[in-house]
């Protein structure tokens, strides 16, 4: 592990956007301009309110954005609440990078993709999703299937809309859990819509989002002939110290904070059903 991980850099708050009743995304650079440390997507941070806590969360901001970093957090604890509290301008540490990126320069190159999503679960996405875009000769088509409760909790909606689906070969298939006032678009859960949507066999899949989604949709992967090795997740909420040193992200001999967060299926069936 690169020893800077270790340090924390002050960051400072540039920009709050209120993306759902209960998520916001926090834009931070460094005190001199420019993003706080190289990442790759699917790495991590520990953000740090000295005096109040710290917590693991996702970088969502792409690696070719060189200009800040942006972290979006779903309020449900004690540093999420105080972070919901802050204003522009204000302070906060973070340590990083931490973790087992998508492999997005080798495995992934040249791949037709497919992401599938559930509510909070595109925030480590996101970071993957721009990076492809930035660099969109690398990669083949991509489908985005992305769902949540309603239309009022789906995270980065003015990104979507205007952005990835006007991205060249992008498409994008949104999904609400039911029907609502003013929404015309697909109703229906995650798992069901990937199966209705039948997606090539000769996609590679990235996939985050509530444990129950991540396993009904897997099973229905597997239904239209997908194989455990086409499919990655992310398991970013069970990373503590990052360093692998607290051991309370262990599955059997396998850290999450170093030998994940990212694993292919075929490589979580080697492990204990601990996840």
């Amino acid at each position: 592990m690169n020893k800077e991980a270790l340090i924390p850099y002050v960051g400072i708050v540039t920009d709050i956007r209120q993306d759902t009743s209960d998520v916001k995304t926090f834009r931070v650079v460094s005190p001199e301009g420019g993003k706080l440390f190289e990442h790759r997507p699917g790495q991590c941070a520990m953000l740090s309110v000295p005096g109040v806590s710290e917590a693991m969360i996702s970088i969502t901001s792409s690696p070719t954005n060189k200009e800040f970093m942006e972290f979006s957090v779903k309020k449900c604890g004690c540093l999420t609440q105080w972070l919901h509290a802050m204003e522009v301008g204000q302070m906060i540490t973070v340590r990083g990078p931490y973790g087992r990126p998508f492999p997005v320069d080798d495995e992934l190159a040249g791949k037709d993709l497919l992401f599938v999503a559930g509510g909070i679960g595109l925030a480590p996405l996101r970071s993957v999703i721009n990076y492809v875009r930035d660099k969109r000769d690398q990669y083949g088509t991509v489908d985005i299937v992305y769902g949540s409760r309603s239309k009022d909790d789906l995270v980065d909606y003015r990104e979507i809309v205007e952005e990835w689906e006007k991205a060249k070969d992008f498409h994008v298939h949104l999904t609400i859990d039911r029907e609502q006032e003013g929404w015309d678009g697909h109703v229906g859960f995650v798992p069901n819509y990937v199966k209705e949507l039948n997606p090539d066999l000769k996609k590679t899949v990235l996939m985050c989002g509530p444990p129950i989604m991540i396993k009904f949709t897997l099973a229905g992967l597997m239904e239209l002939g997908f194989k455990r090795e086409q499919v990655y997740t992310t398991m970013e909420l069970r990373m503590k110290c990052g360093i692998g040193k607290c051991g309370r992200c262990n599955i059997g001999n396998k850290y999450v904070c170093k030998d994940g967060p990212v694993f292919r299926f075929d490589e979580l069936d080697e492990l204990p059903n601990e996840y």
